[in-house]
């Protein structure tokens, strides 16, 4: 039987039986063996399965995307191992309720049953809820299992983490939604309404969440069809799972990480995806614009100095035609990035030259190119013996611009592709004459 259902609280056995009720809680597996697309975690050599072969459960935080099983998981670790089990969720919870729950767990706990307390969306409770857990998982009175569909690193308290287990729930591969999709059949008893290639279409639209693919066959079960669908009358009777992506969590930073990496990678097929993805989500189009042009100036700088300016004229673009007109614009600079030639030299000179900048302090630079707008300034004599390179041959005076207490330095090493081959052909050039001269 399969399972999936993260954010729903679990079904008690009786609902399970209920032939009325919802498809998904009909679907609830009964056991951890039948959960799908996890076996990572609960086959024998799991976590998990390790945990109930000793019968002996270690405080857990389930990371995973809606849909994925995370609170059947926790009911049926309980169940495995004879623990009682308590669901909440920080939604909906506040301090109250937590001193509530720990108050019964000590209680049961006299009686020598310990508490399985499950808190789903753990995330959202603040730092100072987060640290009212720690005693009561320290002292055994509960075993917690947290479920988020964030990024723990980023949400939960460091000593709540490190007193608990952090396993990663995988988004369902086509392979286990195909499992549910079945099981459902052999429950219906009765094949859904649809063609092959509408049956790989719902697979599609289900974006790995498990809960929604069931949801979305329950409706099709309940329509009287004539004929099976094919993929448009399924797209045009169905809707298709809202992608999952919060602009102020981690799917944002994976996403803008992708789309710098694949132009840097010189991908342009995967940048356009990717891209494609975060505005197909909603993401503002200026942040994504943003993101080019540091990738204009950091991964390709001098190599192709039009890089920089494709994304300033598509800033341009977006900001005089708006949505969805202006996102062409964005696409031509994310192409324009992902195919032209590679190069972090301007980066890395950057870095040297501030590191330098920060190591020397305040020398003074040589007084010979200082300005003397005083008469002190020329007594002393600043200006003194500058040479105007306009005025010499070849238009290069090769005179040293280092402060006298400072060696000259290399911070800038032109790539030797695109134009700063040009450019590393220019500096080998004004290092023979600058060389030549200091030789004459």
């Amino acid at each position: 039987m399969a399972d999936l259902f993260a954010d729903d609280p679990p079904a008690s056995p009786a609902a399970a039986a209920d032939a009325g009720g919802p498809l998904a809680d009909r679907l609830r597996p009964g056991t951890l063996a039948d959960v799908v697309g996890q076996e990572h975690l609960t086959g024998a050599d799991g976590a998990i399965g390790r945990m109930v072969a000793a019968a002996k459960l270690s405080s857990i935080i389930l990371w995973g995307p809606p849909g994925t099983g995370k609170t059947t998981i926790a009911r049926l670790l309980a169940d495995a191992v004879g623990l009682r089990f308590v669901a909440i969720s920080a939604v909906f919870s506040g301090v109250a309720d937590l001193k509530k729950v720990f108050a019964e767990a000590k209680e049961h706990r006299r009686i020598g049953r310990q508490t399985l307390l499950f808190v789903d969306e753990i995330h959202r409770f603040n730092r100072a809820q987060q640290d009212g857990f720690l005693p009561y998982v320290e002292d055994g009175t509960v075993v917690l299992i947290g479920a988020t569909t964030e990024n723990p690193s980023f949400e939960l308290n460091a000593a709540l983490l490190s007193r608990a287990q952090v396993l990663i729930l995988n988004r369902l591969d086509a392979r286990a939604l195909g499992l549910l999709l079945d099981r459902a059949e052999t429950l219906m008893e009765r094949p859904l309404p649809l063609t092959p290639e509408a049956r790989d279409a719902l697979l599609a639209t289900a974006d790995g969440d498990g809960r929604f693919l069931l949801n979305q066959a329950e409706t099709l079960f309940s329509i009287a069809l004539e004929e099976p669908l094919d993929p448009a009358g399924l797209s045009a009777l169905l809707h298709r799972r809202v992608a999952v992506y919060d602009k102020d969590r981690e799917g944002h930073y994976n996403l803008i990480s992708a789309l710098h990496k694949a132009i840097r990678g010189s991908d342009p097929q995967a940048a356009l995806y990717y891209l494609a993805r975060m505005l197909v989500a909603g993401e503002e189009p200026l942040f994504l614009l943003r993101r080019l042009t540091r990738a204009a100036v950091e991964d390709i700088g001098l190599a192709d100095p039009q890089a920089l300016v494709q994304c300033i004229a598509a800033k341009d673009s977006y900001d005089f035609l708006g949505s969805p007109e202006g996102e062409l614009g964005i696409v031509q600079a994310c192409l324009y990035l992902a195919t032209a030639p590679k190069s972090n030299a301007t980066y890395m000179a950057q870095k040297a030259a501030w590191r330098s900048a920060r190591e020397t302090g305040s020398l003074m630079p040589p007084k010979n190119i200082l300005n003397a707008p005083t008469k002190l300034m020329k007594q002393i004599g600043y200006g003194q013996g500058y040479a105007y390179d306009h005025d010499a041959p070849e238009g290069f005076s090769g005179d040293d611009y280092w402060p006298e207490e400072m060696a000259p330095q290399s911070f800038y090493a032109p790539s030797p592709r695109g134009f700063e081959a040009k450019i590393a052909e220019r500096l080998a050039y004004w290092d023979s004459l600058r060389q030549k001269r200091q030789d004459d």
